[in-house]
């Protein structure tokens, strides 16, 4: 692994833009689908019509194979405008999801940008640079991957759903029986076509998210020009805290998914919230690392030029509190130079504030009002099932008390 090298700042005059063309989502079989159906422009515009294309075309053959079949409101134990699962999943996580796109290429690509307007890489290694964005755009661009991605939803994902998810009570879409499930009509388009345009859309942003991670790691191996003087404390490379949350709407997508989940199985199948608290907290420490985890590939170079820029001030600083000393204390100092107004008081001031910002750098580029931010965001979905063990009214009553 190449050595990371402590520079100082420079000033931003000159600094030419690089990494503007970074992008996540701006290609790929599916985007490229966007641009033949007229759902997007190239800078992803016409979201609200993308957003209703997609959710509706999902969502309207259920409403309509459910209305001829009586299961709109009735006939079955869950019918289709009452069970929660296929509303939440389709018309707010599927949106959300798609919404997510647009995100995650602004800020995204502000995030790349970032490494080398903050002369994080050297000019002799933008070359290497380049190739690394190049290859991290062939990899989004790759059609094998989501044509792989779509046979595995299409194969593995249906048979989880059928033998894993699906209720064990009649529903639209399925009357369970003594040798398995049967699906009705709504049910199997609802498994064949809306689930699996669900899991391709969620799937390839697990596949985008791993094109991040490559990226990062092959970043990590350039001898990055850390400034440990950097008021982020984190080497200034704080600005990676910035793709925590343009990933938390789809964390966002996926606890709702789980809610509304487990909403249907506590209303319709006599569960109790208790049952799911493994998958709950599974969930949201998954969530958690699936973010997190790039942010720390560079937490041995961090340690590593703190260290050393600690001790290289530590020298500095010795040199400049003796001389402190022997000007001011040890009575070397001339009658001409007055204590009050110096510039030496406050100079030692800022040596200590500087010291501080070298020897308080955090490993992982990330404050706490973010992850805190991130946290209460992904676990606000999952906040409804309270409900289902304490009622609204005792809620509401034990509020009003600590109020007043």
């Amino acid at each position: 692994m190449a050595q990371p090298r402590i520079v100082e700042a420079r000033p931003l005059s000159g600094v030419v833009k690089e990494g503007h063309d970074f992008s996540l989502v701006l290609g790929g079989p599916l985007y490229q689908l966007y641009l033949k159906a007229h759902l997007a422009r190239p800078a992803l515009e016409l979201l609200v019509r993308r957003i209703l294309g997609i959710s509706f075309i999902c969502w309207l053959p259920l409403l309509l194979l459910s209305s001829l079949a009586g299961h709109l409101t009735g006939g079955v134990r869950v019918p289709f405008l009452l069970d929660p699962e296929v509303h939440v999943r389709l018309l707010f996580a599927l949106p959300l999801l798609i919404a997510s796109e647009v995100l995650v290429h602004k800020r995204m690509r502000q995030v790349v940008e970032q490494f080398t307007q903050r002369d994080l890489i050297a000019p002799k290694d933008r070359a290497r640079f380049h190739e690394i964005l190049e290859s991290a755009m062939r990899l989004r661009n790759s059609v094998t991957i989501e044509l792989g991605l779509l046979v595995v939803v299409s194969t593995f994902g249906y048979w989880f759903w059928r033998n894993k998810v699906t209720l064990t009570v009649s529903s639209w879409y399925a009357f369970p029986s003594g040798d398995g499930v049967h699906l009705t009509l709504a049910g199997l388009c609802y498994s064949l076509f809306s689930l699996t345009i669900f899991r391709f859309i969620l799937f390839r942003w697990y596949f985008r998210l791993f094109i991040w991670y490559r990226f990062l790691w092959q970043v990590r191996r350039l001898p990055l020009q850390f400034n440990l003087f950097h008021p982020d404390r984190n080497g200034g490379i704080g600005f990676l805290a910035g793709s925590v949350m343009a990933f938390a709407p789809i964390v966002v997508a996926q606890t709702s998914m789980l809610s509304s989940i487990v909403f249907a199985r506590i209303l319709y199948m006599g569960d109790t919230l208790p049952a799911y608290k493994m998958e709950i907290a599974g969930l949201l420490i998954f969530c958690v690392l699936l973010v997190m985890t790039p942010l720390i590939f560079f937490a041995d170079q961090l340690e590593e030029v703190g260290r050393a820029a600690r001790y290289q001030f530590g020298s500095l600083s010795s040199h400049y509190v003796t001389d402190f000393r022997h000007k001011w204390i040890d009575g070397a100092v001339r009658p001409e130079d007055p204590l009050l107004g110096t510039s030496d008081i406050q100079s030692l001031a800022d040596l200590a504030n500087s010291y501080t910002v070298a020897a308080e750098t955090k490993l992982i580029p990330i404050t706490k009002q973010v992850l805190i931010r991130f946290v209460i965001l992904t676990a606000a979905p999952l906040l409804p099932l309270v409900l289902t063990m304490i009622p609204l009214s005792e809620i509401a009553k034990s509020l009003f008390k600590l109020a007043f």
